[in-house]
Formats: structure tokens, C-alpha cells, sequence
């Protein structure tokens, strides 16, 4: 544990936890004070779940104690976010099994692109025609109200007002964020959401590349009508 010296002095920070069996990080985070500790503390309570809680009380069940490293420190908390969500990013790309559970702050808007997803994203090509049966659903509240604490996925899948002839008949969500198509998704199954006798959710997964090639970082900006507050549309 720091010290309140050493804390104050650490200002924001990012870190992250290590696996001592095979010397490879599991989890990256971003704090200030001990935070970076507050994960093992919580790993003692058996009623919290995560890939990462469960990563840890591996590694004490075998004897051994994570490893703590500060990557980064005398940071803004804004310069964290930065951080992590960069690193977080990259790990991911490159699949190196963290255990993190969202992706990074901002990262679908400044994260991990290729060449051609940031033209896309600053000169994004208007959607001009739906391929198939989809629903448009504008995540900019879920997303922002959560800081980017949440997928897109689970920004995306809960709670709409849907009718039934439509969940009938949609195959596909396309998410928005800002006028642009972020995330496309197949549509498994509907269920009833805890939010509301109307309200629905999907259970899905993201659609192959050959659909997310017709619709991701499209921009459907064009198709904004002025007032309009339904986060839910079927048309361009």
C-alpha cells in the first residue's frame, strides 16, 4: 500500500496487474491513492464475478501474489484515461488476454484504426441504402451518460421500445454514435428487459465482415431530421 505522501505525490496514474507464472499483465487500469491494490482486496469477496477477480484468486490459490505496476504516474485524470485507453487498445488488437471487461475511454472516436478507419471516421461515406432488415439505434446518451464504462455492445442491446412485428422481423443493430455506425450486430434472440413492461433488449453477436463491411463507419448524419429524440429508426 502507498503511503499518503507517495499517493499525493503519484497524482492519476495508470497501472496495471501482472500474472507472476508467466510474467504477463491481465488487467489495465488507471487510478490515484491505492487503487491499484483495491483489486486483490475485492477478489476476497466470492459474491463479486469478473474475469479479473477470478484471474486473481487463481493466483492466490496457488501461492503466489500479483504484481502491481505503475506504467505511468503525475498524471491529469484526463492524460489517464489517454493512457489506458491506448494501451488497452492496443493490448486487445494484438490479443494478449486482458481480462478487462470495456474497452478504453474514447476509443471508438481516437482508439486502435486502421488507415483506412480514420478516413473513414474524419470523411465517413453516407449510408445510402439499409441491405437488409436492421434497426438504427443512437447510443450517444447510454454511451457518454457511462464515460465510456461500457462496450458498445451493451450500449447498444437494452432497453428500446420495439413492436413485436418488428423484432419479428429485424436481423441486424447498427449503432450509432455521432452520426456514424460504431458497431453492427446480429440479432439472436429477443428478451423482456427489467426496465420496463415495454421495453426489450437483444442477445447478439457481432456480424461477420462481410455485413460490418456494408455499414460500419458509415455516416448517417444526412439522414438527421431536426427535433427528432427517438434514439430508434428502420430507415434511412
Amino acid at each position: 500500500m502507498f503511503d499518503q505522501i507517495t499517493a499525493e505525490k503519484l497524482k492519476f496514474y495508470v497501472y496495471c496487474l501482472i500474472d507472476p507464472r508467466d510474467e504477463k499483465p491481465f488487467y489495465i487500469g488507471k487510478g490515484k491513492g491505492n487503487r491499484v491494490f483495491e483489486h486483490a482486496q475485492s477478489s476476497l469477496d466470492f459474491e463479486l464475478v469478473s474475469d479479473k477477480l477470478e484471474k486473481i484468486r487463481e493466483i492466490k490459490s496457488e501461492g503466489f501474489k500479483v504484481k502491481h505496476i505503475i506504467i505511468r504516474h503525475g498524471l491529469s485524470e484526463d492524460e489517464a484515461f489517454k493512457v489506458e485507453s491506448s494501451l488497452i487498445d492496443f493490448m486487445r488488437h494484438f490479443g494478449k488476454g486482458l481480462t478487462n471487461e470495456v474497452f478504453g475511454h474514447g476509443t471508438f472516436k481516437f482508439g486502435l484504426m486502421t488507415a483506412n478507419e480514420i478516413i473513414s471516421a474524419y470523411n465517413a461515406k453516407p449510408l445510402k441504402r439499409l441491405h437488409h432488415n436492421v434497426v438504427i439505434i443512437n447510443i450517444n446518451k447510454t454511451y457518454e451518460r457511462a464515460k465510456g464504462g461500457i462496450s458498445i455492445y451493451k450500449a447498444t442491446h437494452e432497453s428500446w421500445i420495439i413492436a413485436e412485428k418488428r423484432r419479428l422481423i429485424l436481423e441486424y443493430a447498427l449503432s450509432e454514435y455521432k452520426g456514424i455506425i460504431v458497431g453492427v450486430y446480429k440479432i439472436n434472440e429477443w428478451y423482456k428487459s427489467p426496465d420496463g413492461p415495454r421495453r426489450w433488449g437483444f442477445a447478439g453477436e457481432e456480424a461477420n465482415d462481410d455485413i460490418k463491411k456494408i455499414y460500419l463507419n458509415k455516416s448517417v448524419k444526412h439522414t438527421k431530421k431536426r427535433g427528432a429524440a427517438n434514439p430508434i429508426k428502420y430507415r434511412l
